[in-house]
Order: C-alpha cells, then structure tokens, then sequence
C-alpha cells in the first residue's frame, strides 16, 4: 500500500512580473531552481482571469520543470513564463519582442522556449532581444525547432515501458486513450498507431478529430467518455489536473501516461491511482522529450545526442519504479524526491539518472 507522504512544494528563488503597455504583454517569469544551471522551460500563453492566477500556474510549473530538467540528467534549473493572452487585437510580434527583453534582463538565469499557445515564430520574435531562447528553427545537423515531436518520442518510449511493466503486453495489444490532439497528442497517436495500438481520442476541434479518424482510424469520444471507456492506457496530452478528486474514481485504463503536465490535480490523485492498481508514470518524466531538444539547442548538442538522451526516458521510468516499489511509495511521490536528491546534489543519485 502507498504511504500518502506528498513533500511540500519547493519555493521559487525569483519571480518578474512582465507589464509593457506598448505591446501589451503582461505575465510572469518564475525562476524556481538554478543549482543545476540556468532555469529552462517554455513560455505558456493563452488567457487567464487574473495575475495571480497566472502566477500560481507559472510557479507550479516552475517546480515541475525543475524536477523535469533534474531527472532527465540536464545541467538546468527550472523555470516558467506565463502571459496572459490580450483580450481584443494586439501586434504579436512587438509583445514577443517586449517578452525577449525581460528574458535577457535576467542576464542568462532563464531561458525561454515554446509552450501551449506559442510557436517557432513566436520565439524568433524572442531571440530578436535575446540569445537566452531555443525551439528556433532547425539548422541540419542540430537540434531546434519545434519540440513537440521529440515530447511524443519521449511519451511513447515511456509507455511502452509502463504497458510491458503493468500489463505484461507490448503497443499492439492495447488501447490508447488520448485526450488532446494538439502538435504533441497528434504526434503521439502516429507514433502509436505506428506501432499497432488501438486509438480512441477526445478532441474538441471537429476537424482535428476527423484527421486521427482518417490518418489512424482512431474512434472519437468527448472527454468525459473517454474517462469511462473500455481503454488499457489513458494518455493526457491536453491541460493539466485532468485526474482530480472526482475522476480518479471514474478513470478504467491501469495505466496513465502521457504528454500534459500537471495531470494530477493534487499528491493526493497519485496516492489514489496506486491504491487502485493503476500505475501513473509521473509527467514531467514522461515529457521530458521536448526540454532535452530545447537543452540540446541551446547548449549546442547534436540531434543525435538528443535522440540519445530521449531514449533514455523509459530507462529513467524503471528506475523509478523500481524506487517506488522498494519504498512503497506511489511512482509521483519517488519521482519527486529522487529529482529533489538530484537537485540538492546529494551523492549517488546523479549517476541514477543519467
């Protein structure tokens, strides 16, 4: 049985506020951890009531991308910037302009990259005031552009993993639920499809739904359903806390796996899953693909050593299974104090996740 241990969350060292009225960026860069090397992580943007809901959002992702860089053996911190997207019309490329220079007020403790709601443009439109930004457009040879393939790669690696641990079965005996077919979930139901899995999606956009039903002969349900349905995996790839204290009861698949993060709405989701029989391989490792390909452009790595380093993804999941069960504890809670280990630079626990 697990034992219901969630670690308080980790305070952030440094929080921006963003407010250029010219341009009409307003938001918050979070600074959560840089003990490992400057905070990574992308720039979300798409609308929120109010900053202070956009700031508890950028901080709880923050933390998330600190232990997302940490377990995935990069030498980066962790950090997040949320702008709220302006109501009415705006100049996009002055407001990612105007976003560019706060990252390099920062003076290099925060690089940037794309998010939900921001794209290879948007960044070059960043990189214009600075060099502390990367999902650009790829240069042969190198590692760039858009990310999101590699998030999918790193998923896929993961859940077949997570499928031959609990089930005891490889893709092509399973179905997939996915709940969002944005580029990662899109992305992700190839990748699956390639390898003989079932698919039955969730996705609001009517066209988008009616590409996975043509390229991959997916079955399509609305997002309550797919909760509900007959499936062997269930792969968020939406917005988070998805599974919160209502449908972690309703959930059917015994795997959770996939792209969003944040999928738990608390500790306690995870700790329920466990006692449930069904194993929750932990996001921010499970995602980790697409900040490997940011660090990789970033620091200057090759393509293949991206593809390397993604690769592992599943290898870091088995060490963390392996860590729960000898602890009795759920995957989300041993994944959360092997990535604090890493980060507090205790030794022994670096090597584990490389």
């Amino acid at each position: 049985m697990p034992l219901s241990q969630s670690l308080d969350p980790l305070p952030p060292r440094e929080i921006l506020r963003l407010e250029d009225a010219a341009s009409g960026l307003e938001g918050v860069i979070v600074v959560h951890s840089t003990s490992l090397g400057a905070a990574a992580g992308g720039c979300r943007f798409q609308s929120y009531p109010s900053m202070s809901e956009a700031t508890t959002d950028a901080v709880r992702l923050a933390e998330g991308m600190s232990y997302k860089n940490a377990l995935a053996g990069l030498p980066l911190g962790g950090g997040k910037a949320v702008i709220r997207a302006p109501q009415g019309a705006f100049d996009r490329p002055a407001l990612f302009r105007a976003f560019g220079r706060a990252v390099e007020s920062l003076g290099g403790r925060y690089v940037t990259a794309e998010d939900v709601g921001t794209s290879v443009e948007d960044m070059g439109h960043v990189a214009e005031a600075t060099r502390h930004v990367a999902g650009l457009t790829q240069q042969p040879g190198r590692a760039g552009g858009d990310p999101s393939p590699w998030t999918a790669r790193g998923v896929l690696g993961a859940m077949e993993v997570a499928v031959r641990r609990k089930l005891g079965a490889s893709l092509s005996d399973v179905t997939v639920g996915v709940q969002g077919l944005g580029h990662v979930g899109f992305a992700l139901c190839a990748l699956l499809h390639s390898r003989g899995a079932r698919l039955i999606v969730a996705e609001p956009r009517s066209e988008v739904a009616a590409r996975a039903v043509t390229a991959f002969d997916a079955q399509v349900v609305s997002s309550t359903a797919l909760l509900e349905a007959q499936i062997d995996v269930f792969a968020p790839c939406a917005l988070g806390a998805v599974i919160d204290a209502e449908t972690v009861h309703r959930l059917r698949a015994k795997v959770v796996c996939g792209a969003a993060n944040n999928q738990l709405a608390t500790s306690a989701q995870g700790d329920q899953l466990a006692e449930r029989g069904v194993l929750y391989a932990p996001d921010y490792l499970v995602n980790a693909g697409g900040i490997i390909n940011v660090a990789a452009e970033y620091l200057g790595w090759s393509e293949e050593e991206s593809r390397v380093r993604v690769d592992r993804i599943g290898t870091r999941l088995t060490q963390v299974l392996d860590l729960a069960d000898a602890d009795q504890v759920a995957p989300h809670l041993a994944a959360d104090r092997l990535a604090r280990s890493i980060i507090a630079g205790e030794p022994g626990v670096a090597a584990l996740a490389a």
